[in-house]
């Protein structure tokens, strides 16, 4: 319905209407309109966070990262969500509600992984400056790579493979 009709067209009666379903139902499974489309990434950010558990403890923190994007590869190379997920991404980054909410879901799932990043890295040296910023540093350098390797691959034809993309994007980054 948002392809068809838009995002801001869509009403929540129409979506319930169309799962035949009633409105009041719809908001028994979702809080809003919007978490329809975006509520996909509080799941998305905990499984990259059980993914990042479950990597060896001896791997360098850079390769776990883009271990734990291959959850991301998996569902951007799916073929038969493709055109589905493609034109949904675009109706995300053009609707401005859509892409706020889209990038406090970022920030989440990027929080939820320098918790885990912080552990491997273990505790800095006890020189009394404070916290240790290259968790936070190195988590959002990895999703800065996953947004470009994203973004070109929807500007593009595709014709690459997103993996392939995503590993340039963090090869480019020297983070051993």
């Amino acid at each position: 319905m948002f392809l068809a009709h838009g995002y801001e067209s869509t009403t929540v009666d129409q979506i319930a209407a169309a799962a035949g379903m009633s409105k009041r139902t719809f908001f028994r499974y979702l809080a809003s309109k919007e978490n329809l489309v975006i509520g996909k990434y509080d799941f998305l950010g905990d499984r990259m966070a059980e993914v990042l558990a479950q990597r060896p403890d001896d791997e360098p923190v850079w390769l776990s990262l883009r271990r734990v994007f291959d959850l991301t590869v998996a569902y951007v190379q799916n073929e038969q969500e493709r055109i589905r997920s493609d034109a949904m991404e675009r109706i995300m980054q053009s609707t401005p509600a859509l892409n706020a909410g889209y990038l406090d879901k970022l920030s989440r799932m990027q929080a939820l992984l320098v918790d885990g990043v912080r552990q491997r890295l273990g505790p800095r040296e006890a020189d009394g400056t404070g916290p240790d910023p290259r968790p936070a540093a190195i988590v959002g350098a990895a999703f800065a790579c996953l947004l470009a390797a994203r973004t070109t691959w929807l500007a593009s034809d595709q014709a690459r493979p997103f993996a392939e993309l995503l590993d340039e994007s963090m090869a480019a980054l020297s983070l051993g």
